[in-house]
């Protein structure tokens, strides 16, 4: 059994991986300074595991995280596209320069592997779909641009320093645990929340932009494959996602069905930073990873919607 580090671990995605490895008996680390994480995501089974108040930005405590860790999942940082665009400096300092503090403090403590979380808004406006691995990267805001420099710093220490590494492209991640009180919390969440609340939804645009949406245990399953994934795969990236897109549009649909429920509807401006679709092909990390999706777009629709209208 490994020893593993999950950066920003109380969070959404972090706090459902750490959960996943503690099932699975490695011993777990979290490092997360609790500015989006919540001690609550670790309801259950923070006694099992160990942890850090700390930020990334501070690399001591980046360093006394790391050490004596096998592998670490760096999930931590400020994943906000509309926050970046307002305040890009500050979201620099956590996601580029933390990641950079990760990458250095891994390869002083002789970490064995670094599993990365990269984003699908690297590869912009391109209307070729769906996305390839292969694809030129086009960010169109800060916060795609500090993951594909992220992404890119994962390859370099890779080849300079031997550090194993995997990037993972997340696709329009949901599921329990993502906060739908935040201004900037993804759409899903925010949108069973105003459906219980009998309140507007509000789609930007005219909510036919679409979203290759992925429950959050399929990314577990991608997370924890690319801890184990053959040292050929490392230095690489990978899409994960489902290969499968819907709009908004229907999104609002399908939760009328589940719930019963009559949605408001209002529209409102395109947000500088969105594209306007997005579809992933997930064959390299099939292939590579043995990565398969489990849960499927409705299967994981419904379960999100009773996690929180209950």
């Amino acid at each position: 059994m490994a020893k593993c580090l999950v950066t920003g671990g109380a969070g959404f995605i972090g706090s459902h991986i750490a959960e996943r490895l503690l099932r699975d008996g490695h011993e777990v680390r979290i490092l997360d300074d609790l500015s989006s994480g919540r001690r609550q995501n670790l309801d259950g089974f923070q006694g099992e595991l160990e942890l850090v108040e700390g930020d990334i930005r501070d690399p001591d405590t980046v360093r006394r995280a790391t050490h004596g860790m096998d592998t670490v999942f760096h999930q931590a940082a400020t994943a906000s596209v509309p926050r970046s665009v307002e305040d890009p400096a500050a979201t620099n300092e956590t996601n580029l320069t933390g990641t950079l503090n990760v990458l250095l403090a891994c390869r002083d403590q002789n970490v064995r592997r670094v599993v990365f979380a990269s984003s699908s808004s690297i590869y912009g406006d391109s209307e070729e779909m769906p996305k390839l691995e292969s694809m030129a990267m086009n960010p169109l805001s800060p916060y795609a641009l500090q993951k594909a420099a992220g992404e890119t710093y994962m390859r370099l220490f890779h080849k300079l320093y031997g550090l194993e590494t995997v990037s993972l492209r997340y696709f329009n991640i949901f599921g329990p645990r993502q906060d739908p009180n935040s201004e900037y919390s993804a759409v899903i969440p925010k949108f069973i929340s105003a459906l219980v609340r009998g309140a507007p939804i509000t789609l930007h645009g005219d909510g036919e932009q679409s979203r290759d949406f992925t429950y959050v245990e399929n990314v577990v399953d991608a997370n924890l494959a690319a801890m184990r994934a053959p040292a050929s795969s490392c230095g690489r990236m990978f899409n994960i996602a489902c290969g499968e897109a819907y709009s908004l549009n229907h999104l609002v649909n399908e939760l009328e069905r589940i719930s019963g429920r009559r949605a408001l509807r209002q529209h409102g401006p395109a947000r500088l930073g969105d594209v306007r679709h997005s579809l992933a092909d997930i064959g390299a990390a099939r292939e590579s990873l043995g990565y398969l999706p489990k849960i499927t777009f409705e299967e994981g629709l419904v379960r999100t919607y009773r996690h929180f209208a209950t």
